[in-house]
């Protein structure tokens, strides 16, 4: 009996290293094979996809917030990330009861005034050609434009938007039941999914492949860089953005104040097409309004409320935009623009919002394919040793002095 147990050995030990090593068509066959089920699932279940997606960011982003709830407060993890999420659940019901409804008809109501607008439109400019409008010492002479063509090309370009919106808002506000449905799937994942990560990020999402530990660590890093700066400054800039237009809409008797500015919050997302969509709903909506700050003419408080629209985005994306995202994502706007439009026939507005970070991600992912397939460095700039300052420290060091100064804040 004692000599059995190094015989079992043995064998394992002879049996471990007998084990056929796959052939390079082996290895092809089965690589192959994974990605068609792979690409077969995606396909078929395509429409879980974004909810996952969605689920995992919300996972991401509260992370620091429960990590926070079980240092200061000794809370356990479970505990914080449960009081997280009641207190997400408590607000989602009170902001859906509050004011959900009244936004959806909101956007309902500024859509059918711009369609209505814009149909108007070529009437419009008809009274326009021909005159000659004088604004103190300078002078605008209409005669000398081809107002016809202009408003032709906006007419083609503005149309298919707007009855894209009109057809989203309806069928949102149509199917609130599916809709709060997924937003608890979303927030029931992103529970489960943080709270077994025991307080770890690299344990929401597990990766492991032999030979690659370090590379895959690298690359998480790097992503988790990415990420990080885009979705909560981004957030950020969107909750300035909403409020700001909010307030100054609301000044200058805007009608739809709220969801104008929330319309301006998401033109934040896609450059130059998103401005140029916001300022042209303001318009109509400014223009074709009973209202008129200071009985203006529609033309001058028209003109007015786009003015103070585009300050505001300049100061945003001079002064607000620069200090807060910095250059983390290093992408071009113009590639974010075409990456926006690729995004949003894959996986609608959510593709339109996160476009910026997925063609970051994308590039960092086809740098380093590149250069494993030339058989150089992946990792030709050094990583950095100091981790980046939190997004928009230095803004919330002024709003803080500012908070002393006048002795509300401590």
């Amino acid at each position: 009996m004692p000599q059995s147990e190094p015989q079992n050995i043995n064998l394992s030990q002879t049996a471990t290293a007998t084990s056929p090593s796959w052939s390079t068509n082996t290895k092809l066959v089965v690589g192959l094979t994974a990605v068609v089920i792979a690409g077969t699932l995606l396909v078929k279940f395509q429409f879980v996809l974004s909810p996952l997606l969605i689920a995992l960011v919300l996972a991401y982003l509260f992370h620091p917030a429960a990590n926070w709830l079980q240092q200061k407060l000794r809370f356990s993890w479970t505990m914080a990330v449960g009081l997280i999420y009641i207190v997400i659940i408590v607000l989602l019901l009170g902001l859906l009861t509050l004011g959900g409804v009244g936004l959806v008809q909101q956007i309902q109501s500024v859509v059918a005034i711009a369609q209505d607008g814009i149909d108007k439109l070529p009437g419009i400019i008809e009274q326009f050609s021909g005159q000659v409008f004088r604004f103190g010492p300078f002078s605008i002479d209409f005669r000398n434009i081809d107002l016809h063509s202009i408003s032709s090309q906006l007419l083609d370009m503005v149309q298919p938007f707007l009855s894209r919106t009109g057809t989203l808002v309806s069928a949102v506000a149509g199917s609130a039941a599916g809709f709060l449905g997924w937003t608890f799937f979303v927030i029931l994942v992103s529970y489960f999914v943080l709270a077994e990560s025991g307080g770890s990020r690299r344990k929401m999402v597990t990766v492991d492949v032999p030979g690659y530990t370090e590379d895959i660590s690298r690359l998480s890093r790097d992503l988790g860089r990415i990420w990080n700066a885009f979705l909560r400054g981004q957030i950020i800039i969107f909750v300035l953005a909403v409020i700001v237009y909010s307030i100054v809409l609301s000044v200058f008797g805007v009608r739809y104040a709220v969801s104008l500015a929330f319309m301006a919050g998401l033109a934040r997302f896609v450059p130059y097409v998103g401005p140029a969509i916001n300022y042209l709903i303001l318009i109509v909506v400014a223009y074709f309004q009973v209202f008129k700050l200071f009985n203006l003419e529609p033309l001058y408080y028209t003109t007015l409320v786009v003015i103070v629209a585009v300050v505001i985005d300049q100061i945003f994306d001079n002064v607000v935009t620069p200090r807060i995202l910095s250059s983390a994502l290093k992408v071009h706007p113009a590639a974010v623009l075409v990456a926006a439009i690729i995004a949003a026939n894959l996986m609608g507005l959510l593709g339109v919002v996160i476009a910026a970070p997925m063609l970051a991600t994308v590039t960092l992912f086809w740098r380093y394919t590149m250069r494993k397939l030339l058989d150089l460095n992946p990792w030709p700039e050094e990583e950095p040793t100091q981790p980046p300052p939190p997004m928009g420290g230095r803004v919330l060091v002024k709003i803080r002095r500012l908070l002393r100064r006048f002795g509300i804040l401590r």
